[in-house]
């Protein structure tokens, strides 16, 4: 009774991490890291490997989720190929980064710095004025690398799929934010494949891990989340491109400050 309740449940926050997945570029992993934060914390999972396990699964759970979301974006012409060719290798070092960082981390500073990044996209998006940015286009190209690799090493050690910071960040320089909604699909997806194995090396021998689990990956977890997501990550494309602009920042800073507030106090605690 009890596991298939927990199934059901992970399967819920499948559907609403993929609908997030396609309506915000999230790759729904800011849904999926509290969660199952949590969900850990109520099978008694030691702390020490609990915020990192949940990290890990999702970005695994972002790989299949992301491909959904990018092909139906860029049917709709909403994904920035250009963009997206400066930006990989520069991504791919901050997932490596972030990676590295995450091995010696805490899992409370880990749990911390979701809850930090997250509460401060959450307020720019919340009061930041429509079309307000800082600069007409985006900057030269060494800083466009700098971004990058910050938006890399960031959304991994989060275990989101990047458009939790590639969205308001693309929106300081005057881009479009539904092209940076679609643009941030195929993000998610070089930050989540690359991080994914970087979290199941990392945790390959870690103590407390529970049955069933690739290093930091939960086998079940994934297995919940991922079949939900993948049928709802369409609905979310269709919604993006249906809703307005000033709607879209503002369930974003929404869905961004609930959970920033919930895992600054577990943090905390």
């Amino acid at each position: 009774m009890f596991l298939g309740a927990l199934v059901l449940a992970l399967a819920c926050v499948g559907c609403v991490s993929g609908f997030l997945a396609g309506l915000l570029g999230v790759g729904g992993g800011i849904v999926i890291v509290p969660v199952l934060f949590y969900v850990f914390d109520f099978l008694d999972i030691p702390s020490d490997v609990r915020a990192h396990l949940a990290v890990g699964t999702s970005l695994a759970t972002i790989v299949p989720t992301s491909i959904i979301s990018l092909r139906g974006h860029h049917r709709r012409g909403a994904v920035d190929a250009d963009l997206l060719r400066r930006w990989a290798g520069w991504i791919a070092a901050g997932v490596l980064l972030g990676v590295l960082v995450a091995g010696v981390l805490d899992g409370s500073v880990l749990t911390a710095v979701f809850g930090v990044v997250a509460l401060a996209v959450s307020l720019h998006m919340a009061i930041s004025r429509e079309g307000l940015s800082l600069m007409k286009t985006l900057p030269p190209y060494p800083a466009q690398g700098l971004i990058a690799t910050f938006i890399g090493g960031f959304s991994t050690l989060m275990g989101i799929g990047g458009g939790t910071l590639t969205v308001p960040i693309l929106s300081l320089f005057n881009y479009p934010v539904k092209r940076a909604v679609g643009t941030a699909s195929a993000i998610g997806l070089v930050i989540a494949i690359p991080g994914t194995i970087g979290f199941v090396l990392q945790g390959w021998d870690a103590p407390g891990l529970p049955p069933l689990s690739l290093g930091y990956v939960s086998l079940p977890g994934l297995l919940a989340i991922v079949p939900t997501s993948i049928v709802f990550a369409p609905l979310g494309v269709r919604a993006a491109h249906a809703i307005k602009a000033l709607l879209l920042r503002r369930a974003f800073a929404v869905f961004l400050g609930v959970t920033a507030f919930r895992m600054l106090r577990a943090a905390l605690t």
